[in-house]
């Protein structure tokens, strides 16, 4: 398994059988079972932020489609209401009456 750093405090190696936690490393066998498993819940956790964080990315970015098109939406009648008057009608020109 290649090295994962979790929040950039713990990476764990375990071709290595090393831990890095707080930038001090750890033979993995001798840590206990408790600490290996605390090791495997922040590896969880710190997976299951970053899937969250990438659902975050995708939710904000139809948001700011949503939006753009709302506008568009609000823009449109106002634009679409000056196409649509039509022009009035010129009167006729008068002629100068000839004497």
């Amino acid at each position: 398994m290649p090295p994962a750093a979790i929040n950039g405090t713990l990476t764990a190696r375990a071709t290595c059988g090393i831990s890095a936690i707080n930038g001090t490393s750890y033979a993995s066998n001798k840590l206990s079972e408790a600490t290996l498993a605390q090791v495997a819940n922040v590896q969880v956790v710190d997976a299951e932020i970053a899937r969250l964080q990438q659902q975050l990315a995708i939710a904000q970015t139809a948001r700011n489609a949503y939006v753009n098109a709302l506008m568009a939406e609000v823009k449109a009648p106002a634009a679409a209401e000056v196409a649509a008057k039509p022009n009035k009608p010129r009167a006729p020109r008068k002629t100068a009456a000839k004497v």
